[in-house]
């Protein structure tokens, strides 16, 4: 397991957990330092798992224009990066698997931005998956997850959160899709039923 992120402390604590074999601290919106990092693995790899940073938020009154061009190149430009040097580096009925949310869903006040985004990655993962069979491409749309950062998103709005599975998702609850030969350009929302209950 290669494991990378941009806070080189998270990460080192992060690596001890999950017994990475490897890891690199960088931010991977530099496609630069990202291209830097796949030419150097050694050897053909199993999955590439993407998550991102946490979603930006704003109403629009308080839109900053910058931290909006960190999410597309996170969450849209990002993604074609890495597809683009996956081609090469996970053999073939590998996977490459990115993680989104369900912000696209629902309509939120202050959810412009990621609604628009977390609904182009569906999109984006059947034409990739289309691309680079047999390299299989999938998504993952999460909804709250029993994190701290949830905890610190939401405050007291995360008891009220509840869902038909009466729980949240945990955080190692989304791996499996990986393993499913049969998912290709597909995503799964995780999410315990949340969409289907009336706002």
């Amino acid at each position: 397991m290669i494991l990378t992120a941009r806070d080189p402390e998270r990460l080192r604590r992060a690596a001890g957990e999950v017994g990475a074999q490897r890891t690199s601290a960088f931010d991977a919106t530099d496609f630069k330092l990202l291209d830097r990092f796949f030419d150097d693995l050694p050897e053909p790899l199993s999955h590439i798992l993407v998550t991102g940073s946490g979603p930006y938020y704003a109403p629009l009154e308080d839109f900053e224009l910058d931290k909006a061009r960190g999410e597309v190149d996170a969450r849209l430009l990002l993604p074609i990066q890495i597809a683009r040097k996956a081609r090469k580096k996970v053999r073939p009925g590998g996977t490459l698997l990115f993680m989104s949310g369900t912000g696209g869903c629902k309509t939120v006040k202050g959810f412009s931005l990621i609604s628009a985004l977390t609904a182009t990655l569906p999109a984006m993962a059947k034409n990739l998956a289309l691309k680079l069979a047999p390299v299989r491409v999938n998504v993952i749309a999460a909804a709250c997850v029993d994190t701290p950062l949830s905890a610190q998103l939401l405050g007291n709005e995360l008891e009220t959160r509840r869902n038909p599975c009466a729980r949240f998702r945990q955080s190692g609850e989304s791996s499996g899709l990986q393993m499913n030969t049969a998912f290709t350009g597909a995503t799964c929302d995780i999410d315990g039923g949340q969409q289907i209950v009336a706002v």
